[in-house]
């Protein structure tokens, strides 16, 4: 059994993670902590678990195996290397952290201790995910010239009463937060296309925000990968009824995923568009595959270059809409081996 502490309620994904630890029968919820005592004192008794105000009780307890962190962002790495450095399994939500720099400083810690680190980027365990994957490895597309994703929600559309929509208020923080609709809605984007499209050359972003001292709400980056292949990155918090699409066209086919709605093109496959009949199976949520790697050693799917990547685009993004321009990630690189 894996004892685990909770660490914070600021999420909206908390209570989701919450659910799956109570689901997982290698798992054990036995203490909730939080920055907001009020807000920890409440779950704590909705979990029916002890509530801990000091964080270093919680990290120093030895009948405490793993964490599961919700914390502000801006928390993760402070939170995260305490947890590694006390020789805890660590789970967390995404972004990792806001720099590359910060992010292989806690896989350092993380290595230093020898504990197990997963940072949830659940689509990647994804049916539709693992059927375009498996297109582009088979070569129906041929060469990958062009990928577009999007992902949006109206999590910022006003409605009566409350005038920041039906995300929470801290989500509009951009000191805990670190952005608005990129940084959080489209790390899924921004994962999914890293993945399928490989290592990221450049990126030029544009993240509207509707005044100066909010976070973005609409957003959209072209991403330039080594490859050749061009990429578009949209998101945003204010639109309603928008579907999730993820289309990939390459020199010899297209693939256009929209919800759960796939159609192929492919020249392999003759004329006219093709559904298929079945998917292959989706893998293990990101808190199985970390148990899994905690109990049995298996090494999960989801991986660093996954966490370095997303935030990799990220980084590039934030520092392209600071000066209007074109950043190459080698820019980022660069400033990460100097310092």
């Amino acid at each position: 059994m894996v004892n685990v502490a909770l660490l914070s309620k600021w999420h909206v994904h908390a209570d989701d993670y919450a659910r799956q630890a109570n689901q997982n029968e290698h798992i054990q919820i036995k203490v909730v902590w939080d920055e907001n005592v009020e807000r920890g004192q409440e779950w704590a008794k909705k979990l029916a678990v002890p509530f801990e105000k000091d964080l270093k009780n919680v990290l120093t307890n030895p009948e405490i195996d793993a964490v599961i962190v919700d914390t502000p962002t801006n928390l993760h790495k402070e939170i995260i290397m305490l947890a590694a450095n006390n020789r805890k399994h660590i789970f967390t939500e995404k972004v990792l952290a806001f720099t590359v720099q910060d992010c292989e400083e806690i896989y350092e810690a993380v290595s230093k201790s020898q504990v197990k680190l997963m940072v949830s980027l659940p689509r990647l365990t994804e049916k539709y995910y693992l059927y375009a994957e498996q297109v582009l490895n088979e070569g129906l597309l041929g060469n990958l010239t062009s990928i577009r994703c999007r992902l949006a929600h109206n999590g910022a559309v006003p409605l009566a009463g409350n005038p920041n929509g039906w995300l929470p208020k801290h989500f509009f923080n951009k000191e805990e937060c670190g952005g608005g609709a990129f940084i959080d809605l489209g790390a899924h984007p921004i994962y999914l296309t890293n993945r399928l499209a490989g290592p990221v050359k450049a990126v030029t972003a544009r993240l509207q925000s509707q005044s100066e001292d909010e976070v973005d709400v609409n957003s959209v980056a072209i991403i330039e990968y080594e490859n050749g292949a061009l990429g578009i990155i949209e998101t945003g918090f204010l639109s309603s009824g928008s579907p999730f699409q993820l289309e990939l066209y390459g020199t010899e086919g297209a693939l256009l995923i929209e919800d759960d709605k796939i159609r192929l093109k492919s020249k392999l496959l003759g004329e006219g568009w093709y559904t298929p009949d079945a998917l292959p199976s989706a893998m293990p949520l990101p808190m199985e595959q970390w148990i899994t790697s905690i109990i049995e050693g298996e090494i999960p799917t989801i991986t660093e270059n996954d966490v370095q990547g997303l935030t990799l685009v990220n980084q590039s993004a934030i520092l392209s809409q600071i000066e209007g321009r074109r950043v190459a990630t080698s820019e980022i690189l660069t400033v990460k081996h100097c310092g």
